[in-house]
């Protein structure tokens, strides 16, 4: 397992609200020994104020996992890094991207792309509190904000308070006008402009965010000469196309297991979660992307959805999904066979 954080952001799974909690990443875990995971954004009130530690729990085979806190006073994130290193992550990420109005309001996440200074003051006392790396997210800009102005401006200010890896979000952020979702599709992505940073500022460990589809992409920003690749939606919904293969071409390690094999893995991690007192559906909602683009996809889907609500639904419910699945599989290949073995339409000569 990768230890050295700068080199596990080569490639990492953006932290994501509602969707990288510790059941998510435990099962990206299992394709990927080397990635770097996030949790999703945890505020700093809600650990300091309202003592919500148990946000911060994570299973150890989840390692390396980076920590991501939402806040705009130093104070408060201060005392909150402090938490999050004596729960054990190495890392701990200040998000200065999220758009939703309830980060507005509470004056941190993108809206903080207008108070670099700010931002440094948090990064300075968060630094001051704990010994692990402290790290940034952030967007390109905001609003009316001009991204080639306002990133470099940024960027040179909270590294000037200590800050050496940070990850960008390649679009700006609409506060006006734009919902959370529209803001993930609608503003145009600028890869050129983050490039351009990394030029601007080489001794900052960049990792680009944003639009981001399948290795092949991310492989192409890193020859371009940038440090990591950061994957959202695509890492989620499509877990085995993007993690599976991440180790071999990414770090030069092995290839993950097959999906089969994963789903397999996380039944007695669900055993244990239910002897927890937790639910099924906890689990297997993070898991219906598994066979996505393959056989049976559908019937997996459809199974993980509706099985988990029934009375009594326990492990088995995984086991039975991977029956559809492979049963699928099979109808699919005897009506490609068949296919195979019907006579060519007239006008085509037989291959010799």
């Amino acid at each position: 397992m990768t230890q050295n954080l700068a080199l596990a952001s080569r490639l990492s799974v953006a932290p994501m609200m509602d969707w990288t909690d510790r059941h998510c990443r435990y099962l990206h875990r299992q394709f990927s020994q080397h990635a770097l995971l996030y949790t999703e954004m945890i505020t700093a009130p809600a650990l300091v104020q309202g003592g919500a530690v148990h946000l911060l729990e994570f299973d150890p085979a989840e390692q390396p996992v980076a920590v991501q806190l939402g806040g705009s006073d130093p104070v408060q994130l201060a005392s909150a890094a402090r938490m999050a290193e004596a729960a054990g992550y190495p890392e701990i990420n200040l998000n200065v991207g999220c758009p939703s109005d309830r980060v507005q309001s509470g004056c941190f996440g993108a809206v903080l792309m207008k108070q670099p200074d700010l931002v440094a003051a948090c990064v300075a006392a968060m630094q001051d509190a704990v010994s692990v790396e402290v790290t940034v997210k952030c967007r390109i800009g905001v609003d009316d904000q001009t991204p080639s102005e306002v990133l470099p401006r940024f960027l040179e200010t909270i590294s000037a308070a200590g800050v050496r890896r940070v990850a960008v979000h390649a679009r700006m952020a609409w506060l006006q006008g734009l919902s959370p979702k529209e803001n993930r599709d609608v503003p145009p992505l600028d890869y050129a402009l983050v490039l351009a940073m990394k030029q601007a500022f080489p001794h900052l460990h960049l990792s680009v965010n944003g639009g981001i589809a399948d290795l092949s992409q991310a492989e192409a920003f890193l020859v371009a000469g940038l440090d990591g690749v950061m994957i959202g939606r695509a890492a989620y919904h499509t877990p085995t196309d993007i993690l599976q293969q991440a180790d071999a071409r990414i770090f030069g390690g092995a290839q993950g297991p097959t999906p089969e094999t994963v789903a397999r893995q996380m039944i007695p991690y669900l055993e244990q979660h239910l002897s927890d007192g937790g639910r099924v559906h906890s689990v297997t909602r993070h898991m219906m992307g598994l066979f996505a683009g393959r056989a049976g996809a559908r019937a997996w889907r459809r199974h993980l959805s509706l099985a988990p609500s029934q009375a009594g639904a326990g492990p088995e419910v995984i086991e039975d999904a991977l029956a559809l699945v492979a049963a699928a599989a099979e109808v699919f290949a005897d009506n490609a066979s068949a296919a195979e073995d019907q006579p060519r339409s007239s006008g085509q000569a037989e291959p010799a």
